[in-house]
């Protein structure tokens, strides 16, 4: 068993070992669920289908990640003919667990056969189909409609629960009878199966009461042969003769009128429908087909959309408590940058309103320390002639205050550039030192600079990142010179 949190194993411990949450509950909740998924699996091996399916999703309610229970539900609607159940539960499954997975090869084996699905398609159009019918009341379509189902899935209990209900409102209880028993071949335990099942017997029993006729032949044995005669002889008279054959006559147009008549009729009718029911299947066919899988398509995307939506964002918050509790313990150790690393990994839209605040007041005490840091930094870079890198962590701190420390960090910043040959840049900078500094010496080196760099035509870059003309200046000369940017700078520290 894993920790649901960070996933690590867990022992029998009741906190996980990695992360130290609290798993007493969690493993409760794992053993009742693994307790129903083995209940259903008892219940699926005895064929109670129904049975099964109510307990595995009972295991599911409670751990929605045991594979087993929901590949195990997908193979029982699968026998119980459910094929789009069946296909959306291993979906899910291959979803939430895509390695070593069972459902894999379930789809798998569905997919590379072609004939296969366009059977399972097939059988759910005809389905819908046939309960259309039924619902205009023309049962004599839909029962030509289900026969072609079930030919085609011959385990869909759906399809003989109706069927038999078909039979039953035509009171033909036999052939309910045998529709019924081959439902419960493939379900023992279903409970509508067996209500039918009762009200068939029950139309039986009640049926099979007949009353005995009195006996109109007498039979006896004379020796091999047997003699049967009418109880009471009758002598025919002429008349008697007469009236026979024009009873007889008829009997026989009735026969024709009755019988022979309605019987073409019958047949014509059953061949007219037959032919309806290709029309509309060869019209119906290409909407249904398209509209249906477009449909599944949408829910099943939609459902594994919802269930990697819902995984990443646990594990995103998760993670940004880890950080905001790994910056709390190095800010109340007074490691300030180390905190800003940390806070920098929160996301603090995931955090509560409580954890908000603690992150905003961390965030605040932790923003000088960090800035102070990478001035340092940034000093120690420039007083080692790496203007390159110097650069990088000065326009890091202007970009988060541009006047921090009075223009010191603008100042230091128009100098790199300069050393750098890009005096666009640097005239930006000292323009922006000179702005900020509370010195008189920077703000007269500052203005020198500007003095000088304006006078050979130098600009600022304006907002696309193009510049003015390249002069290759340098603090040395008459403007300024690398004497004068230390005296600077100790004047700074100074002031």
């Amino acid at each position: 068993m894993n920790c649901y949190y960070c996933g690590a194993y867990l022992d029998s411990m009741d906190t996980c070992p990695n992360c130290e949450a609290d798993v007493k509950i969690w493993k409760k909740i794992a053993s009742i669920s693994n307790k129903l998924y083995n209940d259903g699996l008892e219940r699926a091996q005895v064929r109670d289908l129904s049975g099964a399916v109510e307990y595995l999703k009972m295991s599911l309610r409670y751990n929605k990640m045991n594979t087993n229970a929901r590949n195990l539900l997908g193979l029982v609607y699968f026998e119980m003919g459910e094929s789009v159940k069946a296909l959306s539960e291993w979906v899910i499954s291959k979803s939430l667990q895509g390695e070593d997975n069972p459902a894999t090869a379930y789809l798998a084996d569905i997919q590379k056969s072609s004939a296969r699905l366009d059977n399972l398609n097939q059988t759910i159009k005809k389905f819908n189909q046939s309960l259309t019918y039924c619902k205009d009341g023309n049962t004599d379509l839909a029962l030509i409609q289900l026969k072609k189902v079930l030919a085609l899935n011959p385990k869909l209990v759906k399809g003989h629960q109706l069927l038999a209900l078909l039979y039953m409102k035509e009171e033909r209880y036999d052939l309910a009878l045998r529709a019924l028993k081959n439902a419960e071949k493939i379900d023992v335990g279903d409970a509508n199966t067996m209500r039918y099942k009762k009200e068939c017997h029950e139309h039986l029993k009640a049926n099979g009461k007949v009353k005995t006729k009195e006996k109109d032949t007498v039979s006896y044995q004379s020796g091999n042969d047997l003699i049967i005669r009418p109880a009471k002889f009758t002598d025919n008279t002429a008349v008697l003769t007469v009236v026979n054959l024009l009873v007889g006559a008829a009997i026989g147009i009735a026969v024709v009128c009755f019988l022979i008549v309605p019987g073409i009729r019958k047949n014509a009718n059953t061949n007219a429908a037959s032919q309806l029911v290709k029309a509309n299947e060869t019209i119906a066919t290409r909407e249904q087909s398209i509209k249906s899988l477009e449909d599944e398509i949408s829910s099943l995307q939609q459902t594994v959309a919802d269930a990697q939506t819902e995984t990443s964002s646990a594990g995103e918050k998760n993670t940004s408590y880890e950080a905001l509790l790994n910056a709390y313990v190095a800010y109340a150790a007074k490691e300030n940058v180390k905190a800003g690393e940390s806070l920098a990994n929160v996301n603090r839209d995931l955090l509560s309103e409580n954890a908000q605040q603690i992150y905003d007041n961390m965030l605040t005490d932790v923003k000088s320390a960090m800035l102070e840091a990478d001035m340092n930094e940034a000093l120690d870079l420039y007083e080692k002639n790496n203007y390159s890198e110097a650069i990088t962590k000065f326009e890091s701190i202007v970009q988060t205050d541009e006047g921090y420390q009075e223009g010191k960090a603008a100042y230091y910043l128009a100098f790199a550039y300069n050393y750098q040959k890009d005096e666009s840049n640097a005239l930006k900078w000292f323009q922006i030192a000179k702005n900020h500094t509370n010195s008189s010496s920077v703000r007269n080196t500052c203005k020198e600079m500007i003095d000088d760099m304006q006078s050979r035509g130098i600009t600022v870059p304006d907002a696309s990142g193009s510049t003015g003309t390249q002069a290759g200046g340098t603090p040395d000369g008459s403007a300024a010179d690398n004497t004068t940017a230390d005296n600077s700078d100790n004047n700074t520290d100074n002031e």
